[in-house]
């Protein structure tokens, strides 16, 4: 994968799985939660947490709106979810988050760096659903991206 070295694993996974032991990760898989504000609870969860990988707040109240306003439609919960990500354009917004807020690009280097270095790792978030879209895959997604393009 990376320039003839032993590349880690990588993975994306949620609390909840985590802590229903549902989630199918290596034992030597370091749990790095990518959540802008954690509860207390969630730091019990995982090894690290990464606040910067976390979405923008702005996009994320803009997300939520939107999806209460899809619910009191009449849209179910994952309906609703995905039509909000379509309207605030979550993806997008995200991916320009992590590649041109400054403390999201370190975090996203160094995580590259340590895969490419052979750690494995799972990126962890609330969202309780392997269904609904997350950030936490196009995390996963955009660093895949990055290590196979070395």
């Amino acid at each position: 994968m990376a320039r003839g070295t032993e590349s880690g694993s990588l993975a994306d996974t949620y609390v909840a799985a985590l802590q229903h032991d549902r989630a199918d990760l290596p034992p030597e898989t370091t749990l790095v939660g990518v959540v802008r504000k954690p509860a207390p609870w969630f730091h019990a969860a995982v090894d690290e947490n990464r606040p910067a990988l976390g979405p923008p707040a702005d996009l994320l109240e803009a997300a939520k709106a939107a999806e209460e306003e899809f619910k009191m439609q009449g849209l179910c919960e994952e309906g609703a979810h995905d039509a909000a990500w379509d309207r605030v354009d979550f993806a997008d917004a995200y991916r320009d988050h992590i590649e041109t807020d400054p403390k999201a690009r370190a975090a996203l280097a160094d995580l590259e760096a340590r895969i490419e270095s052979g750690e494995s790792l799972a990126l962890v978030c609330y969202e309780n659903t392997d269904k609904k879209r997350c950030h936490r895959t196009i995390l996963r997604e955009r660093l895949e991206e990055r290590i196979e393009a070395e």
